[in-house]
């Protein structure tokens, strides 16, 4: 084998790995020019043997369905986890690892569950392990938070990184359609599994937040330590009435340096129609993020799919390849190991201080929203803004209120008083109000 050739190895052969086989097949030679690293597919591990035709043309003996032969075999070098999952994942991983071999991933779930384990183990047997595609798909942001970025503290990050809540969201606002019409939308279009639980639930986009804040601050960050709150509760009328104050609802993945320690949380937020994340439509991702030397800059492009996240996959492969035949080695984890952890506190959710959008339903009647602000003001919340729609209901009508900044404790309690009062019916909408424009940064 010359020096300069890789053999690497693919777990897993569905939408992701055809792509990335496509890639490394169409573009060695293109791939060798560029980096000097000659990568050969080796390998492809799948769970059963096509019955018919492939999608793409492999080289003779490359499939199999034991995944032993990649993370096992003594010519592999560079083992690509695409099988998503984490138990049995990790098991394999971990036997690469210990095998010697230079790992890349594209699983969120993984890293931000058992990323700690697997990188302090990575460390001790002197191995790569890339990760790009695990967040935003083909948006560069890991590399740019691990290396381009190293000379700066990151201030504060602001993420639209799950492409199916974009989509659902886009949907209501553009076509003001309901929840469950623009989720089904979603999954016609392939944007939503038939389950999307871990999607519209906010799950996915605090596992991409682990991993971000964990290199972002030197620090790792738990997925089971962030805040995730998801949009399902989002209605057509909180569409409607947030476009009406000049604001647009986006589920931001959010993550914070404060004096207190780091804010990491996942919600719905309000931001400003005429902010950049507010264009970030359909299925894009954007990730919007202040640094003290560079100061605001934007990460925008396609944060799924099958040739966006190859791209990034790819362009791990060939870190890990350079790294195999001794050239670019870059083992640094940026804090996600004890030895290169940072000591830094994880802020609580109810230290948050924010502005919010209420809507109430209310009877309607004399000195209720002198009642409503009177609990407002006992909590320490003051009102910026408030605006009375009609109801169904001929005794009853939505107020919808804007608060100045208040902390989310406060915000809490007088939750709880005012879901107490007799003229308050129902329960009622909370939404969170980031301001994120340049110009207020």
């Amino acid at each position: 084998m010359e020096k300069s050739e890789v053999n690497v190895g693919l777990l897993g052969w569905g939408t992701v790995g055809k792509s990335v086989s496509k890639i490394l097949l169409s573009q060695r030679k293109n791939i060798l020019k560029k980096s000097g690293v000659n990568l050969n597919l080796t390998k492809v591990a799948k769970r059963t043997m096509p019955v018919e035709g492939q999608d793409v043309d492999l080289p003779n003996n490359c499939l199999t369905t034991d995944p032993s032969e990649v993370v096992n075999g003594s010519g592999i070098d560079v083992v690509v986890e695409l099988i998503g999952g984490v138990d049995t994942a990790f098991d394999l991983v971990t036997q690469a690892i210990e095998n010697g071999k230079h790992v890349v991933t594209a699983n969120k779930a993984l890293l931000a569950e058992r990323g700690a384990e697997l990188f302090q183990l990575a460390n001790q047997k002197g191995v790569f392990l890339g990760f790009e595609a695990s967040t935003a798909g083909g948006i560069p942001i890991i590399k740019a938070l691990r290396e381009s970025f190293s000379g700066n503290q990151i201030q504060s990050m602001h993420g639209i990184i799950n492409g199916t809540c974009n989509y659902i969201l886009t949907q209501m606002h553009e076509q003001m359609t309901s929840f469950n019409v623009a989720l089904a939308s979603a999954q016609e279009k392939g944007y939503a599994e038939a389950d999307p639980t871990l999607d519209i639930e906010g799950i996915d986009a605090a596992h991409k937040l682990s991993i971000l804040s964990s290199l972002a601050y030197s620090t790792y960050l738990p997925f089971d330590k962030i805040y995730v709150e998801g949009i399902t509760k989002i209605t057509d009328k909180e569409i409607q009435y947030a476009k009406e104050f000049g604001y647009v609802i986006k589920l931001l993945a959010i993550a914070k340096m404060t004096d207190s320690g780091i804010e990491a949380r996942v919600h719905p937020s309000l931001i400003p129609e005429r902010s950049i994340l507010a264009n970030v439509s359909d299925a894009f991702n954007g990730v919007y993020l202040v640094g003290d030397a560079v100061g605001p800059t934007l990460f925008y492009g396609q944060g799924a799919g099958g040739m966006p996240t190859a791209s990034a996959v790819v362009a791990d492969i060939i870190e890990a390849g350079q790294t195999a035949v001794g050239g670019l080695v870059n083992l640094k984890t940026g804090g996600w190991t004890k030895e290169e952890s940072s000591e830094v506190e994880i802020s609580s959710i109810a230290e948050v201080k924010t502005r919010y959008y209420m809507r109430l339903v209310v009877r309607d009647q004399p000195s209720v929203l002198a009642e409503i602000g009177q609990v407002l003001g006992d909590c320490q919340i003051s009102i910026a803004a408030v605006t009375q729609k009609d109801s169904q209901a001929c005794d009853t009508v939505s107020l919808v209120i804007i608060t100045h900044k208040a902390l989310e404790k406060n915000m809490d309690l007088a939750r709880e008083k005012l879901s107490k009062l007799e003229v308050v019916e129902d329960d009622f909408t909370v939404i969170r109000i980031e301001e994120l424009d340049f110009d207020n940064t």
